[in-house]
C-alpha cells in the first residue's frame, strides 16, 4: 500500500507540475502577445486626410523634379556623354526654358553603362509642362533625340518631390563620389518613412554628406531616392560606420527596415558637365 501511495503522490506531484507549467506558459505567451501587439504602435503615424505630397513636401518651394535612367551600349557611353553634356548647357543656361540640371552621372558599381540625370523644374507641373512643349517644337533638339536614340538600349524616368526636411541639391565643387540609395516601400508606408526620416537626417548631415532627399509622384510609385557625396568609398565606410555610433539611428534603422519591399544602391561618378562634382 505505501508503494502505491507512493506512486499516486508521484503522479499527482507530475500532474500539477504539468498543469502550473500550462499556466506559466500560457501567462509568458500573452505576455509576449501583448508586448509584440504593442510594439506596433510604439512608432504608431497619426491618421492622415491628405496626399503625402502634401504633408511631405517643401511648402515653401515648388520644384518639381525628373530622375532620368538612360541604359547606353557600352560602345557608345563616351559619344553619349559627350553629346548630353552639350545639350544640357544649352538648356541650362537658356532662360527661355524653366528646367536646370541637379547632376547627371554614370554607375560605377550598379547597373553597368548607365547613365542618371536629376532635372529640377521650378514651377511644377506648369513649368514641365512649358518645358516639354517648347522641346516637341526646337528642331535642334528633336534631332539631338534621335541621334541619341542610336545610343540606348533603354530608358525610364519618374516625377519626385523633395522631402521637406532634406537639404535642397545644391551645385558643390570635387572631386566626390555619389551614392544614390533607392527604397521600394510598402504601399501606404510613405508618410510613416517621412516621420521617421525627419528625426534621423540629423545623424547624416555633419560631413556634408546629405545631397538631398526625394520621393516618387509619377512612374514607379512609393520609391524613395536618397543622394549622398563622399570623397571616395573609404569615407563613406567610416561615415556611415559613425552614424551607428549615434544614440537614435539604430531606432531609425529599426522602424525603417519593414516599411521597405527591396532597395538598391548605386554608386555614381559624376560627369563632366555636372553642377554635382
Amino acid at each position: 500500500m505505501a508503494t502505491t501511495g507512493s506512486v499516486v503522490s508521484k503522479g499527482q506531484m507530475l500532474f500539477r507540475c504539468c498543469v502550473n507549467l500550462r499556466q506559466v506558459s500560457r501567462s509568458f505567451s500573452e505576455s509576449s502577445d501583448k508586448g509584440w501587439f504593442r510594439s506596433l504602435f510604439v512608432h504608431k503615424v497619426d491618421a492622415r486626410k491628405d496626399a503625402h505630397s502634401n504633408l511631405l513636401s517643401k511648402k515653401e518651394t515648388s520644384n518639381l523634379y525628373k530622375i532620368q535612367f538612360h541604359n547606353i551600349k557600352p560602345e557608345c557611353l563616351e559619344a553619349y556623354n559627350t553629346l548630353e553634356a552639350e545639350v544640357q548647357k544649352r538648356l541650362h543656361q537658356d532662360q527661355d526654358y524653366p528646367c536646370e540640371v541637379v547632376g547627371s552621372w554614370n554607375t560605377w558599381y550598379g547597373e553597368q553603362d548607365q547613365a542618371v540625370h536629376i532635372w529640377r523644374y521650378r514651377g511644377g507641373y506648369p513649368a514641365l509642362t512649358e518645358c516639354l512643349t517648347k522641346l516637341n517644337n526646337n528642331k535642334e533638339y528633336l534631332e539631338f533625340r534621335k541621334e541619341r536614340a542610336k545610343m540606348l538600349i533603354s530608358r525610364r524616368n519618374q516625377l519626385l518631390l523633395e522631402f521637406s526636411f532634406w537639404n535642397e541639391p545644391l551645385p558643390r565643387p570635387g572631386p566626390n563620389i555619389y551614392e544614390m540609395r533607392t527604397y521600394y516601400l510598402k504601399p501606404g508606408t510613405m508618410i510613416e518613412w517621412g516621420n521617421h526620416w525627419a528625426r534621423a537626417i540629423k545623424y547624416r548631415q555633419e560631413n556634408n554628406e546629405a545631397v538631398g532627399g526625394f520621393f516618387s509622384q509619377i512612374g514607379d510609385l512609393y520609391v524613395v531616392h536618397h543622394l549622398w557625396a563622399y570623397e571616395n568609398l573609404q569615407s563613406r565606410e567610416d561615415t556611415r560606420n559613425t552614424a551607428w555610433q549615434k544614440e537614435g539611428w539604430d531606432a531609425n534603422v529599426y522602424y525603417t527596415v519593414p516599411l521597405i519591399r527591396s532597395m538598391e544602391s548605386r554608386i555614381m561618378i559624376p560627369t563632366k558637365s555636372s553642377p554635382l562634382q
